[in-house]
């Protein structure tokens, strides 16, 4: 082996023991951390928050659906007319207040 080739080597070498300890530091300074701070660093990841995000466009359009879905049941003049989410709801209220005094008359 030249003398080139025997720097390449220990160049390899510590690089891969530098990336280790650089790793182990990582881990001893993440349990000294509290709960809160590595949760926060967590949160802070791209991974994390795309992952987040897709949850939340999931459950936003769920949400959407079950309007959309109420909103059919429920009797309106004119019946296509564009109503708030409030409104659906307060609608929703009213009429089954409604439907309940009918039932009991």
């Amino acid at each position: 082996m030249s003398t080139q080739d025997n720097r390449e080597v220990l160049q390899t070498i510590t690089s891969c023991n530098s990336n280790v300890v650089q790793r182990r530091r990582e881990r001893n300074d993440m349990a000294n951390l509290s709960r809160e701070e590595r949760r926060r660093r967590r949160r802070a990841t791209q991974k994390y928050r795309t992952a987040h995000a897709t949850r939340e466009r999931i459950r936003v359009e769920a949400f959407n659906v079950a309007f959309a879905e109420l909103r059919k049941l429920l009797p309106t003049l004119p019946p296509d007319k564009k109503l708030s989410k409030i409104e659906i709801l307060r609608l929703a209220i009213c009429y089954i207040a409604y439907l309940n005094h009918v039932l009991e008359t």
